[in-house]
């Protein structure tokens, strides 16, 4: 059984594992650190069977009445178990209960698994932004959820 409890401080070594498996460029320690003491990020862990277990995080920023999603990864040897699902459905009654009206997020255009994650839980593509990435350079396809679109955030 998968549970989505909130990131704290201890939890940044294996965040941080993940994150370099995960996300290029990864963010440091501090940019992660700053995170789970901001008021208006919803920064969540995804924990397996063990509870001390982490296999997955989610961090989503509210400005105001929209949200971004900023990170969302899963270790590897987890994958394809509901993790992103879990995460996505936490960010989405954070986002419910802080009537969000969109929320937007960046994705790299060959990251064909993300893209379909995404669209699952109802995000659209908006527009791409040209060499948004580095190492590798590459397109961001910009994707936004938007209040009202699907029957709840982030699901068809």
């Amino acid at each position: 059984m998968i549970r989505i409890i909130a990131a704290v401080e201890e939890y940044l070594p294996r965040i941080l594992e993940i994150e370099r498996g995960s996300i290029a460029p990864p963010w440091t320690h501090g940019a992660l650190l700053r995170e789970i003491y901001n008021e208006d990020s919803f920064f969540a862990v995804a924990t397996g069977e063990d509870e001390n277990q982490i296999i997955g995080f989610i961090i989503l920023r509210r400005i105001s009445d929209e949200g971004e999603l900023l990170q969302i990864a899963v270790d590897p040897a987890a994958r394809r178990r509901g993790a992103a699902d879990a995460l996505m459905s936490a960010a989405a009654g954070y986002s419910k209960e802080n009537a969000l009206r969109s929320v937007f997020l960046e994705v790299r255009r060959s990251n064909e698994a993300a893209t379909a994650l995404y669209s699952k839980h109802g995000f659209a593509d908006v527009r791409v932004r040209k060499d948004y990435y580095s190492s590798p350079v590459e397109d961001a396809v910009v994707m936004v959820w938007r209040q009202g679109s699907s029957s709840t955030p982030f699901s068809k």
